[in-house]
C-alpha cells in the first residue's frame, strides 16, 4: 500500500495531465475548468475513502466507556404532577371566538 502523499502526487499529476489535454484540444476554458472540477471531486473522494479504509476501528472497550459516560451524565427528570397542591388547573377550552367579519 502506497502513502498519501505519493497517492496526492498521483492524483495531482493526473489532473494536470487532463487540463493539458482539454486546454491543447481547445475545447474552452468553461469545458476545461468543469472538467477540472469534476475529476478534482471525484479525486478528492477516492481518497477520502482510501484513508477511511485505512484507518484502525475503535477498540469496542472505548465504546463501552462512552455509552457508561453518557450514562452518567443525563440527568433524570421525574414527570410532574398536574394534580399536585398549588399547581393551578389547566383551563378547559371554551367555544370559538365568531370571526371577524
Amino acid at each position: 500500500m502506497y502513502r498519501i502523499a505519493d497517492a496526492w502526487r498521483l492524483y495531482t499529476t493526473a489532473l494536470f495531465l487532463l487540463l493539458a489535454g482539454l486546454l491543447l484540444a481547445q475545447t474552452g476554458l468553461t469545458t476545461t475548468l468543469a472538467a477540472a472540477a469534476t475529476t478534482a471531486a471525484v479525486l478528492l473522494l477516492c481518497s477520502a475513502l482510501a484513508l477511511a479504509a485505512a484507518a484502525r476501528p475503535v477498540p469496542p472497550g472505548r465504546i463501552r466507556t462512552a455509552i457508561r459516560d453518557r450514562e452518567r451524565r443525563t440527568a433524570f427528570l421525574p414527570q410532574r404532577d398536574p394534580d399536585a397542591a398549588g399547581r393551578p388547573r389547566p383551563r378547559a377550552p371554551g367555544r370559538a371566538l365568531p370571526a371577524a367579519a
